[in-house]
């Protein structure tokens, strides 16, 4: 007699297996995915003059520090590959980054104990704030001047942007000359007009 159990066994063996989706889990709700790297920002593209241009980390801090273009260039780097998603709701795979981690800031600045949120501030006084937790807990987190092993283009924020993946794209602002360590959160250009103060995309925080 035929083996109930066995003929189950040949039907499983038997079903097509289904090829592996690499996307799969890794596209936040209400988002769509794009191969292309789409343009947004506010205002034009501000000029760059590696003489006089300079990075400062303040406020909180031991140790504050301030960088010009060519000994920010001789900072340690890290090479990345991550998701980035856009409060305009596209999304993108596998991007690939380059620049100083975050790490090397928290070493070297020395946040105060009661430095809990950063603002990171851009050319024409823009500006995005961060919980610094959130900072904290992605690895990937940089001070990127590299895209796809590539100096950033100046719409994509060349010479330097912030790069925080696992929020909205818009926290990780462009054209970055400073980071600011505060004890208590502010409200940065964007959070202003009603976005989130965090912007996580996996809770669809787009707006407070």
């Amino acid at each position: 007699m035929d083996n109930p159990f066995a003929r189950v066994s040949r039907l499983k063996r038997a079903q097509p297996q289904r090829p592996f989706d690499s996307r799969a889990g890794r596209v936040p709700p209400g988002q769509y995915l794009t191969e292309k790297f789409p343009v947004l920002h506010y205002g034009s593209i501000p000029p760059f003059d590696p003489q006089t241009w300079d990075f400062k980390i303040f406020g909180l801090v031991e140790n504050p520090i301030r960088l010009t273009w060519e000994e920010f260039l001789r900072l340690p780097t890290k090479r990345i590959v991550t998701d980035i998603h856009c409060v305009t709701r596209w999304s993108k795979l596998d991007t690939v980054w380059e620049g100083v981690p975050w790490s090397w800031v928290m070493e070297n600045a020395r946040p105060k104990p009661e430095a809990r949120f950063i603002m990171a501030h851009c050319e024409y006084g823009f500006t995005a704030n961060v919980p610094l937790k959130e900072m904290l807990k992605d690895e990937n987190v940089l001070l990127a001047y590299k895209y796809a092993d590539q100096p950033l283009t100046p719409e994509h924020g060349y010479p330097l942007r912030l790069l925080v993946p696992h929020l909205y794209f818009w926290k990780s602002a462009k054209w970055l000359r400073g980071i600011e360590f505060m004890a208590e959160d502010r409200a940065g250009f964007w959070e202003s007009y009603g976005y989130h103060m965090r912007g996580d995309p996996w809770k669809e925080e787009r707006f407070g």
